[in-house]
């Protein structure tokens, strides 16, 4: 990848209304991501878009890639060797990550162990020993450097290599007592975040945080949740990326094991030891997507105009798949893909997770 190339590919990344769907879209349909910033504002004009688009210039890049390199962190792009394969076939993948520290443990076998904040010491214990074991047998532990169940795991897995993703940039330390955690992870193993380095994380964050965790792992392990946690989300979507799920039991009379349980009773695997991880990745036969293909067929604007009104007449506040769209307007899928694509630019659709498209 050229100089150029990377600095159009993290403004592209930057760019208001771009997310990971609409980013494999537009590259996939011009080929680079040069080619889609030179094509971007008539885009956005031709969807109908009442103002600019906030686009980031080579100089808002360049910053960025300099307050990178200050810190000692790396910027991988999703078409790059060296960003972790299982990541790079999510559908879609992150278009970038910064990484702080060495990511070639995530070659390995991976497994995220993630739980409370407000964690049992039992739960830590558990966690730290669970995570050890783990990384004596060769998987690189996962997870989000936050109080109680991540700590934890990160402590125990720190002599064999871990991984933790951040909300925030690479180096947003959060909490302020993980400083000397962080710092050792960064030596011993790797520090990711798709955000920008001095960024600091915010509520909204957090999800695409634990997209991360679990993209980059064959199975998520949870210790402790309540029925209304953040770990229960990074179990969601490890089951929909088709990673492995487990749950460790607990008392019935303790909140932090309700999460844990009701998982069990919806089908997660128990996880009592090592073993049963160990077996569950040796095990599981993973739905693996290619990675993806960053040049799609060539569409004319013509044949993306004659559809884009219909499929905006079709949308409405409720998800309909990008499928049933294909089927409603008869149109192929690569026109249709770039007809919405257009209509997310403009604030006119929302491109979410799963196929998934809802009117703005």
């Amino acid at each position: 990848m050229t100089d150029e190339e990377r600095l159009a590919w993290l403004r592209l990344a930057r760019t208001e209304q771009v997310g990971p769907v609409a980013f494999e879209n537009l590259v996939g349909r011009y080929g680079s991501a040069g080619a889609v910033m030179d094509a971007l504002p008539g885009l956005v004009q031709r969807a109908g878009r009442s103002g600019p688009l906030r686009i980031p210039t080579r100089d808002d890049a360049r910053r960025e890639l300099d307050a990178g390199h200050r810190i000692g962190a790396k910027l991988l792009c999703a078409c790059e060797p060296a960003f972790p394969y299982l990541l790079a076939a999510l559908d879609p993948p992150p278009p970038l990550i910064w990484v702080l520290g060495d990511l070639a443990i995530a070659s390995r076998p991976t497994a995220a162990i993630v739980g409370a904040r407000v964690a049992s010491a039992g739960g830590q214990k558990f966690a730290r020993g669970l995570a050890a074991q783990l990384g004596e047998a060769g998987v690189t532990v996962i997870s989000g450097l936050a109080r109680g169940i991540d700590g934890a795991a990160h402590q125990g897995a720190l002599p064999t290599g871990t991984i933790a993703v951040l909300g925030g940039g690479p180096d947003d330390i959060y909490p302020p007592e993980h400083s000397a955690l962080h710092a050792q992870i960064a030596e011993r193993g790797a520090i990711v975040s798709e955000s920008p380095p001095g960024y600091r994380a915010q509520a909204r964050d957090f999800p695409r945080r634990n997209r991360i965790i679990s993209g980059l792992s064959l199975a998520v392990v949870v210790v402790e949740a309540e029925l209304r946690s953040g770990s229960l989300i990074t179990a969601r979507l490890a089951n929909e990326q088709g990673r492995e799920v487990l749950a460790v039991p607990g008392s019935p009379l303790d909140p932090r094991a309700k999460g844990t349980n009701d998982l069990i009773r919806q089908g997660a695997q128990m996880c009592e030891t090592a073993e049963d991880v160990l077996t569950a990745i040796r095990d599981m036969s993973l739905r693996e997507r290619d990675p993806p293909v960053w040049k799609g067929p060539a569409i004319s604007d013509r044949e993306v105009d004659a559809v884009r009104e219909r499929l905006a007449e079709l949308l409405s506040p409720t998800p309909v798949s990008r499928d049933e769209l294909v089927r409603a307007t008869g149109a192929p899928v690569p026109v249709v893909l770039a007809a919405l694509t257009e209509l997310a630019l403009a604030g006119r659709a929302e491109l979410l997770p799963g196929g998934m498209v809802a009117q703005a």
